[in-house]
């Protein structure tokens, strides 16, 4: 009867004239306000100029929000810490907003006769919302030491607190951009049987714009636009979509008001389909992205490369989904194929990825960067473009199944709410349960036994013997896969090297590693954060500072690593050692296997270890220190770059007291003269004195400390004589110690030799974005670290740009005194010519005799002279 009514309708309306059909339109929709399947498409669906105009909105919405998402969670990550569990509570607040606005939002959009202008309205307060994260976070970074406080240091209560921050900054924007989705698809979709295609048609532009806005997040806007300036341009997005929408909308037809009462109810088997490929694909993404930090440089271009591929994936298979709902086949055999399928990719991704990557080595070869960055996108795609596609094409079928269960925003909002709970509890799991309980190819074979049992949950035992089959062979996959192990390494090791102890940790792989004597930790496979085979250099990172300061009673490190140079500070005797390392297992890991080597750093009652972000314990404690010594990073490392910032420097200067020091060690092996330049003119618009010292006297790798002082002061020889003494048990004259001491003295920055670099700060990162690119040129032969020449050449521009001889920290030396800095240069840059057999060694060994008293031509460092358990180690050249 009602199928009769329809067609006689349609063809009374196609007998009016079309100016007509406007004000006829409300009588017509009230006549038909019980049939979801409109009997007039051409008068209520959008018009046909409206259709791209709309995805290419959607499009924009889906890359804003991405945008927001990136700059969140590195925002978060200045005030909280970059740990796997500040990330992890970043993203699972912000995806909680998103399901609480996608079942919101679904439930009242189906009482609205303009869902479109609500979308435009919705989208202009995303922007408004997004404004409102700068006066709340600068708030929250004043305000965070003294919330600190009241919390106590107790963990429940300071995540709590962190909660709540992110909360506060994240819920607001991301409740509304829950909303878009089902207010977009009440506008759009208009017909009962439309809903999975025009469903998964808006899920794929969205999932797309989110993969254009984090490629260009990760690769160009921090650069060319500063966070700052990303975040407005987002904003600007998001506003340029509501006003469209907006004005689209008033040129659309209004909407029923009493949408059909009577839906068919959705089987409860659809909702556990939808919430277990949420957890199961956010899970997948999680382990896949910790494969990849085993065999990538791990920099915000990799992070992103990889994100990027992903969502590429997931838009692709909406667009499969798509396509899939126009075959005319049984909607539950489809998903059921699909199902399976996801089960055998993922099972098959840890073989492949092992093969792609020759057993997790590392990618790229001697390709500069863009080459790099095409191996690396071609192994992502390899590895998880078929199964993120068919991964991504289960949430958006599942529209199909639902089809005729109520309107289309309240269907959508409801999947969103659903599948997105289930998203949060899987990056969870997959971070903090998986990784660590089973490890991450196992813990892939587990997420494809997932979708193999989702099998068993959509089929009844009644359903005839096709169903039998899929479900014996879904119970037989998970089975395989639950039972097996997939039988590969999850960690790489050198010829000659012992693996002492291995663990999959939430924030990294971490692992003990013996090669002959010596014992390091290496981190994500390609790390190394030190051993004990450099025992003295790593003693010497705060046993050279110490000598500049007459009485160090507190000691503060960023970063920890083997804990060998945080125990040297023992030898100074203060009254308080703080260490933050940011890494939990290589705590754990230090403990166990380094203890011989630290000096007591585990057992002593002066010394607290936070297993947290450096930055992060400085900003949440007022408490000072006589020296803060920053250990030596990887630049080119994601979220390393945060502690060379002028707000990190000005977050030291003032924690430190009257006199103290702080020191920043750079790996001369691993910067350019470009990143070094940046970094020392950002600590000279902090520190009134800037001073570089040598942290070795090698012929080739080098490391350099840069100390920065709150106050401008020559430095007291007696100070160096003594703290030498104190440290050593030496009895050695003053003045032999003094020239030792001064030979590491590298130079001043008092002349403004790098006044003219740019200053690196949280908005413009620059050292986060370039040193990625060094990284890969000077692999590639198109740029050189400062090792060698390039290093013998910044040691000389140092002592040329301020001459020993009237460098204001020196003024307090003889004239003997003030040659040694240059002894030094000349020690370390004859040590160099000689290995290569360079001629000129000769005439540097003339030079550096002619200016060196004989007891000081010994090139003996502070960790060289001291014993531990009878044994005596090396000098400053070994």
């Amino acid at each position: 009867m009602a199928t009769t009514k329809h067609r006689i309708m349609s063809w009374l309306w196609a007998g009016i004239a079309p100016s007509q059909r406007r004000d006829l339109l409300p009588f017509v929709l009230y006549h038909n306000r019980h049939a979801m399947t409109y009997a007039f498409p051409c008068a209520t669906a959008p018009r046909r100029f409206e259709t791209p105009a709309l995805g290419a909105l959607f499009t924009l919405s889906g890359a804003a929000a991405l945008i927001y998402q990136v700059l969140w969670v590195r925002e978060l990550g200045l005030l909280f810490g970059s740990t796997a569990q500040a990330a992890a509570l970043t993203i699972a607040i912000f995806f909680a907003g998103i399901a609480l606005g996608g079942w919101l939002f679904g439930r009242i959009s189906a009482r609205l006769t303009r869902p479109l202008r609500a979308f435009g309205l919705v989208e202009i307060g995303v922007a408004a919302t997004a404004l409102g994260h700068f006066l709340v976070a600068d708030a929250y970074f004043t305000l965070y030491p003294t919330l600190y406080a009241w919390v106590g240091g107790n963990p429940v209560l300071e995540t709590a607190l962190k909660a709540l921050v992110a909360a506060t900054i994240l819920l607001p924007s991301a409740i509304l951009m829950g909303g878009t989705l089902p207010l977009m698809g009440q506008h759009v979709i208009r017909a009962r049987d439309s809903l999975g295609r025009m469903g998964s048609a808006l899920y794929a532009l969205n999932t797309a714009g989110g993969a254009m806005g984090a490629l260009a997040a990760g690769f160009f806007l921090p650069m060319w636009l500063g966070f700052s300036g990303a975040y407005l341009l987002a904003v600007g997005f998001d506003l340029f979509v509501g006003l469209s929408a907006i004005a689209l909308a008033r040129r659309a037809l209004p909407m029923p008001r009493n949408p059909a009462p009577a839906h068919a109810p959705i089987p409860a088997r659809l909702w556990i389909i939808a919430f277990a490929s949420g957890f199961a694909t956010l899970a997948v993404e999680v382990i896949w992205t910790r494969a990849f930090a085993q065999v990538l440089q791990n920099s915000v271009y990799t992070y992103a490369l990889v994100l990027t591929v992903f969502l590429v994936a997931l838009s692709l298979g909406a667009a499969l989904a798509n396509a899939l709902n126009r075959l005319s086949l049984r909607p539950e055999t489809v998903l059921t194929g699909l199902l399976l399928a996801s089960c055998a990719v993922i099972a098959a991704t840890p073989h492949l990825f092992h093969h792609l990557t020759g057993g997790l080595g590392y990618l790229g070869g001697r390709a500069d960067f863009a080459g790099y960055v095409l191996e690396v996108g071609r192994v992502a795609i390899l590895t998880m473009l078929i199964p993120g596609t068919i991964l991504g094409a289960v949430l958006p079928y599942l529209l199909r199944l639902m089809e005729g269960g109520g309107p289309p925003g309240a269907m959508l909002g409801r999947l969103i709410a659903v599948n997105t709970t289930g998203a949060i509890l899987g990056a969870l799991a997959g971070g903090f349960v998986l990784l660590p309980l089973v490890g991450m190819w196992k813990g892939l074979w587990l997420m494809g036994a997932v979708y193999a049992l989702l099998v068993l949950a959509l089929w009844r035992p009644t359903d005839g013997w096709a169903a039998r089959i899929a479900r014996f062979a879904a119970l037989a996959g998970a089975a395989l896969l639950l039972a097996g192990q997939p039988g590969l390494d999850s960690t790489r090791l050198n010829r000659g090297e012992d693996l002492l102890a291995f663990r999959e940790g939430p924030s990294a792989h971490v692992a003990a590693i013996q090669r002959g004597d010596a014992k390091f930790i290496r981190v994500n496979n390609f790390y190394t954060l030190g051993g004990s085979g450099a025992l003295v250099p790593e003693r010497n990172q705060t046993m050279i500072p110490l000598l500049t300061h007459p009485a160090p009673r507190e000691i503060f490190f960023l970063g920890m690593g083997t804990g060998i140079s945080a125990g040297a500070g023992l030898f100074a005797n203060p009254d308080r050692v703080t260490v933050c390392e940011l890494l939990p297992d290589v705590v754990d890991f230090a403990k166990a296997w380094f203890q011989p080597y630290t000096n007591g750093l585990f057992t002593d009652p002066r010394v607290t270890i936070h297993r947290e972000d450096g930055r992060q314990c400085l900003a949440r404690s007022p408490a000072t220190y006589d020296m803060i010594i920053a250990d030596l990073f990887t630049p080119w490392r994601a979220g390393v770059g945060n502690v060379y910032t002028v707000e990190h420097y000005r977050l030291a200067a003032s924690r430190l007291n009257q006199g103290g020091a702080y020191v920043q060690w750079m790996p001369l092996y691993q910067v350019s003269r470009r990143e070094f330049e940046i970094i020392a003119n950002t600590m000279a618009q902090v520190f009134p004195e800037v001073t570089f010292w040598r942290g070795d006297l090698y012929p080739e790798r080098s490391i350099l400390a840069i100390v920065g002082r709150n106050t401008a002061e020559p430095l007291d020889p007696a100070t160096l004589a003594a703290q030498w003494r104190r440290m050593t048990a030496v009895d050695t004259p003053d003045e032999v110690l003094i020239d030792r001491a001064l030979k590491f003295y590298a130079g001043n920055a008092a002349s403004g030799l790098f006044a003219d670099a740019p200053v690196n700060t949280d908005d413009h990162p620059l050292i986060e974005y370039l040193a990625p690119r060094t990284h890969r040129a000077v692999i590639a032969g198109q740029a050189r670290w400062l090792t060698g020449t390039e290093r013998d050449r910044l040691y000389a521009d140092l002592l040329a740009a301020q001459p020993p001889a009237t460098d204001p920290y020196l003024a307090l030396m003889s004239d003997t005194q003030r040659a040694m800095p240059r002894a030094g240069a000349l020690y370390a840059d004859w040590r160099g010519k000689q290995m290569r057999d360079d001629l000129r060694a000769g005439a540097l060994w003339q030079k550096f005799i002619a200016i060196t008293p004989p007891h000081a031509r010994n090139p003996d460092s502070p960790a060289g002279q001291v014993a531990t358990g009878g044994m005596a180690f090396g000098d400053a050249t070994e």
